[in-house]
């Protein structure tokens, strides 16, 4: 596939992915405890998005390509360990107790960089599923879109909270999503010097969808399941979010 194609679907898609950063717009007429209750839906249709994505795209995807060495193995294991690390240094900086000092805009600020970092990786994961095929690169930009509108409004709701007015909220909040560009610019520059570069990038990006999907998403939906019906659409939501990554692989 000629380079020049590979660099506009990564750059276009990371853009696109970068502008549901702006989502926060959407949620201004809405009351808040109704925009839970949506939210709820699209948190579960994005975990069975983020699966379907890992299992049906990605790993096979690793088989395919490297035979899923041992080595593939821990490439998938750093993906689950970065993002533990991640969240883990955003938890470090974030305060719950009613009693707590710390400034609220630090804490955003804190929020922000975190946020920019897994943008970072969601721009290489992009990128790094072009590389191996427009269809898995597509499959993989739908998956972190998904993904990415519950979590950009949580995101604008913990700046609105931390004392930001709702137009510098979405403008850093934005700022952060871009670096999902440069994540994407900087792997496909090293996958031009680097052979076969996308043998690591997939397994770790796996590594990353299977850990969101599973620490952050699905105990999510295990606290809003206060009756059966709401379980029962949380439960259509998360097949229909592994249905259309199954779809994809008609196109491959």
């Amino acid at each position: 596939m000629p380079l020049q194609i590979i660099w506009l679907y990564s750059i276009a898609s990371v853009f696109l992915v970068s502008l549901i950063s702006l989502v926060g717009l959407a949620s201004f007429g809405i009351r808040h405890e109704k925009l839970k209750k949506i939210l709820i839906y699209f948190v579960s249709f994005s975990a069975g998005a983020l699966f379907g994505d890992a299992f049906l795209h990605l790993l096979p995807e690793t088989i395919k390509d490297s035979n899923f060495s041992v080595q593939s193995a821990f490439y998938i294991l750093l993906g689950i360990v970065i993002f533990f690390v991640l969240e883990k240094i955003i938890h470090w900086h974030h305060c719950h107790a009613p009693e707590c000092k710390e400034h609220s805009h630090s804490i955003n600020y804190m929020v922000l960089i975190g946020d920019a970092f897994h943008n970072f990786i969601d721009g290489i994961i992009i990128a790094a599923s072009y590389i191996l095929s427009i269809e898995t690169g597509i499959a993989t930009t739908l998956a972190v879109m998904f993904h990415e509108i519950p979590h950009e409004l949580g995101n604008f709701s913990i700046l609105l909270h931390g004392g930001f007015s709702r137009a510098k909220a979405l403008t850093l909040n934005f700022l952060s999503a871009l670096a999902a560009i440069f994540g994407a610019i900087l792997t496909l520059w090293l996958g031009s010097l680097v052979q076969n570069i996308q043998a690591i990038l997939i397994p770790i990006a796996a590594g990353t969808f299977i850990y969101i999907a599973g620490s952050d998403l699905v105990p999510e939906l295990h606290k809003h399941s206060e009756n059966l019906t709401r379980s029962f659409l949380q439960l259509l939501a998360f097949l229909l979010g592994i249905a259309i990554m199954a779809l994809f692989l008609l196109l491959e």
